[in-house]
């Protein structure tokens, strides 16, 4: 979780960003849609290989900060709401799906991409499931969703100038975006068991 500790001095980096949008009539929805379509493009990118990755990385970090922008359009306009905020959760779960099977296309590495999704998302169901019972959105964890950008994001350049690296897996040895997909299917899933037990101490 360490650049979700840094959401304070985001929004005040953000001011001008939302400024500019309110004034050309920029929706929040419509901030959300377009996030999601910068992800399917990450996740085409990432398909092409080669140097696309970077072009990937790019996507990636353009997603990020077009997710932080609707949250704060629609504060900034008075409109946030329950029905924007589950509008927003879903693009972005949609969005790192999209952008995790465009990892694992482009390395062939299905099984990966399989583990790394359901680590994900289980981490973003756990938190959200302790609010259903009650208590608080739980946010906390290892990786939060901005790490997990900036860590993929930098994983794609690495994937463009370092190339297989490591002890090798079944199906050979892996390239950073391979270890980045191992990374992420074992951190995300700690994260979802580490939250079910601190939403689990909560209702004790």
């Amino acid at each position: 979780m360490t650049l979700d500790r840094l959401r304070p001095l985001a929004d005040r980096a953000m001011a001008p960003a939302v400024s500019v949008s309110v004034r050309l009539g920029v929706t929040p929805a419509t901030v959300s849609v377009v996030s999601l379509l910068v992800a399917g493009a990450a996740a085409l990118a990432f398909v092409a290989g080669g140097g696309w990755y970077v072009v990937g990385a790019v996507l990636v970090f353009a997603n990020g900060w077009l997710d932080l922008l609707d949250g704060r359009l629609a504060r900034r306009l008075g409109v946030d709401s329950p029905a924007g905020d589950l509008l927003d959760h879903v693009i972005d779960r949609y969005a790192d799906v999209v952008i995790l099977a465009g990892l694992a296309a482009g390395l062939g590495r299905w099984g990966l991409g399989f583990a790394a999704v359901t680590g994900v998302l289980l981490t973003s169901y756990l938190g959200t499931q302790a609010e259903a019972v009650g208590l608080s959105r739980v946010y906390g964890g290892l990786v939060g969703r901005a790490d997990r950008l900036a860590l993929i994001a930098v994983a794609a350049v690495l994937e463009v100038v370092v190339g297989p690296i490591g002890p090798a897996l079944p199906g050979g040895v892996l390239t950073p975006v391979g270890w980045l997909l191992v990374f992420l299917a074992v951190v995300g899933h700690l994260t979802a068991v580490q939250r079910f037990f601190a939403a689990r101490g909560d209702l004790a």
